[in-house]
């Protein structure tokens, strides 16, 4: 019998991105998950210094309380004029409840009168699969993901979620707010990690249907 997977996240945007990029397979949002076993799941606290750290750590607190297979990410945006932030702090950059648009206007306040040439930036996204109840046990699995970009001066577009409206992918001169899921899905920090793993995840899934 088949184990659900669950995504380690309650942020809609990334829910829908991991989804389009694992078609095929059966997963579980966190809420359904603690639907599906009749309790609350608390929110992870993102307390590690690293994307990798804080990947890891909610990957393996949601496999533990639901018993499933459980794919976490963390991800965020690293500026180079900014020595790395907002880094880990990426989502909380304007406080901890803080939304989308107070986030970015805080980046770009931070950034006034920093010229085009010094705003380069990359979202970088780590992927993390733990199965504390099953055969992974203490192991997880990680990838990596890099977007490289250069962050504009005011929004472009109205698709996609947090920095995404500021955040100019140079090859195709359009922010990710501006690409449309499709080509973001392509081309993003989190595709990349997910097509790195999406042969080891299929390969743990089906090692445990033949269980």
């Amino acid at each position: 019998m088949s184990r659900p997977l669950v995504f380690a996240t309650r942020n809609p945007g990334k829910l829908v991105e991991l989804r389009q990029l694992l078609p095929g397979i059966e997963v579980l949002s966190v809420d359904e998950a603690a639907h599906l076993i009749g309790t609350r799941i608390a929110e992870v606290i993102e307390d590690a210094d690293t994307f990798e750290g804080n990947a890891i750590k909610k990957a393996r607190e949601v496999s533990e309380l639901t018993g499933f297979p459980a794919l976490a990410d963390d991800s965020g945006l690293e500026v180079d004029a900014l020595d790395g932030a907002p880094g880990v702090y990426s989502a909380r950059y304007a406080g901890e409840h803080a939304g989308d648009a107070a986030n970015n206007t805080k980046l770009l306040a931070a950034l006034a009168g920093v010229p085009a040439e010094r705003r380069t930036a990359r979202f970088r996204c780590v992927l993390a699969l733990a199965d504390v109840r099953g055969p992974l046990g203490r192991e997880t699995i990680t990838t990596h993901g890099v977007a490289e970009g250069v962050l504009l001066e005011e929004l472009r577009g109205t698709g996609g979620f947090g920095y995404d409206p500021l955040f100019l992918f140079p090859a195709l001169g359009q922010t990710f707010a501006e690409l449309g899921v499709g080509t973001k899905g392509d081309l993003s920090h989190r595709a990349q990690a997910m097509r790195a793993i999406r042969p080891k995840l299929l390969a743990y899934l089906q090692q445990q249907l033949e269980v």
